[in-house]
């Protein structure tokens, strides 16, 4: 990591232990150190951004801290960080620290992050979406992205870029994964009885009813909740601005039926199998 990184991390471990002083004074020593220690979880492209903004409500509501950290597995300088660092960055965190990231459903995340003393909200989108708004991102958006060349100059229309999300790559310089080998990482995280799980979509569309959810859930945990409820919900309906997000386009549901083509659809449904009965997005292939 450059000195550059080093020390703005650096500033930033400062600027979190004042926030948790902070914290403390405003809500009580004992208060913040009986709150969980809460993480927003998600898929690349399934809702990272938007329950990290949710989140970034709490400290407006109860004890609760945002270190305003990069996700547990991503460094500074926003690279990919390994299965260790991934492990200490969320071992660090404090009662009432708030963070996010892209943690795969697997021992020992799973046990950790599921443990008394803890919160985690993970969420999950439908994977047509999710496929449609990794191809804008890569080809329009981030031009640094892995796949942005691929898709840009060995691929000729958006069809076959959805395919190429769909099915993988596999050609040398580029590797992506098939969809539904990307969902068999996180589909572990549907079956912990101590972790949220959210739709991405009720997200967008049944706001109010998620955030009582996830008061529910917190306050269950151990998160105190300081004000009445229509309050803390009208704060966190405040918090959420999706075009803060770098990665913002268009966070409608149902997107992905203006983008595939009936080709895309067959080679979908091929390739994933029953993942979208699994996940409750249909009742068969039928769509």
């Amino acid at each position: 990591m450059s000195l550059y990184y080093s020390a703005k991390k650096r500033l930033k471990v400062a600027r979190w232990k004042l926030r948790r002083q902070s914290a403390a004074r405003r809500w009580g020593s004992h208060e913040l150190n009986s709150s969980p220690a809460i993480l927003g979880n998600a898929m690349p492209k399934s809702g990272s951004h938007l329950i990290i903004q949710v989140l970034q409500g709490l400290p407006e509501i109860g004890p609760a801290v945002n270190p305003g950290f990069p996700p547990v597995n991503r460094s500074e300088d926003n690279r990919k960080l390994g299965y260790e660092h991934t492990l200490e960055n969320i071992k660090r965190m404090q009662p009432g620290d708030i963070a996010y990231g892209y943690v795969h459903a697997k021992n020992p995340f799973t046990n950790l992050l599921a443990q008394s003393g803890r919160a985690t909200i993970f969420v999950y989108r439908d994977p047509r979406d999710v496929i449609v708004s990794h191809v804008f991102y890569a080809t329009d958006i981030h031009k640094g992205h892995g796949m942005h060349e691929y898709y840009s100059e060995n691929l000729n229309s958006i069809e076959q870029r959805i395919d190429a999300a769909i099915l993988g790559v596999q050609e040398p310089g580029y590797e992506l994964a098939p969809i539904r080998s990307k969902y068999k990482h996180y589909l572990g995280w549907l079956e912990e009885g101590n972790v949220l799980s959210l739709k991405f979509e009720d997200l967008i569309l049944d706001r109010k009813s998620c955030f009582e959810l996830i008061l529910d859930y917190l306050v269950k945990r151990g998160f105190s909740l300081q004000l009445d409820r229509s309050r803390a919900v009208a704060i966190l309906e405040k918090a959420v601005e999706p075009q803060r997000s770098g990665t913002y386009r268009k966070a409608q549901p149902g997107n992905w039926r203006e983008h595939f083509t009936e080709k895309n659809k067959k080679n979908f449904k091929q390739s994933t199998g029953d993942l979208l009965s699994m996940l409750g997005y249909e009742l068969d292939n039928t769509w």
